[in-house]
């Protein structure tokens, strides 16, 4: 039956019943639910103000937002107050360090070794051990190493010789994957 106060008809069409009262409906008949809904206003009684302010958080689905790029370290504070990793002294912030040499344009400093890695594939593995390499070779040695074998196995090198040509494409081959999986 039509909620509407004095109709008997029957009352297919729901009509939500404002603001404060979501998921809740009125039962409406066709006619009452049109003149229902040509006076609706979802914000009445709310200042200009709040309805901008409701607008606003509407677009971010009502959950909190930060501006990008911005957290807690960006403005000198820390989340944990005993947490001390990233300060040096009171209110003076640092970024966090790059111990392993992960995001140093791909050097690593000369005699730094690359930390215990148990993730480090089989190919990762092979790939060393064709350049003559252990499992914690740094990024410089890496290099240093593959500088060498290709000037000791090319064929200009060796005055036209092609004996050492397998050789080298194992070498160029390792160093390429090794390069690719950013070990090097």
């Amino acid at each position: 039956m039509c909620q509407w106060q004095g109709c008997a008809e029957p009352a297919p069409h729901r009509a939500p019943m404002g603001r404060g009262r979501e998921g809740q409906y009125f039962q409406f008949c066709v006619a009452h639910v049109q003149q229902y809904n040509k006076t609706y206003n979802y914000f009445d009684g709310m200042s200009d103000s709040e309805v901008e302010a409701y607008q606003k958080s509407a677009a971010t689905g009502h959950r909190p937002t930060w501006t990008v790029g911005a957290n807690s370290m960006a403005h000198g504070r820390e989340t944990d107050p005993h947490h001390h990793r990233f300060s040096e002294g009171p209110g003076r912030p640092r970024r966090p360090g790059d111990p392993f040499g992960l995001f140093n344009d791909g050097e690593t400093k000369p005699g730094a070794k690359r930390p215990d890695n148990p993730a480090l594939g089989n190919m990762a593995r092979k790939s060393l051990r064709a350049l003559n390499l252990d499992d914690h070779a740094s990024k410089l040695e890496i290099k240093t190493r593959f500088k060498q074998l290709v000037k000791r196995h090319h064929p200009d090198a060796n005055g036209g010789d092609r004996s050492s040509e397998d050789r080298l494409r194992e070498i160029i081959v390792a160093y390429n994957y090794l390069k690719q999986a950013g070990l090097c």
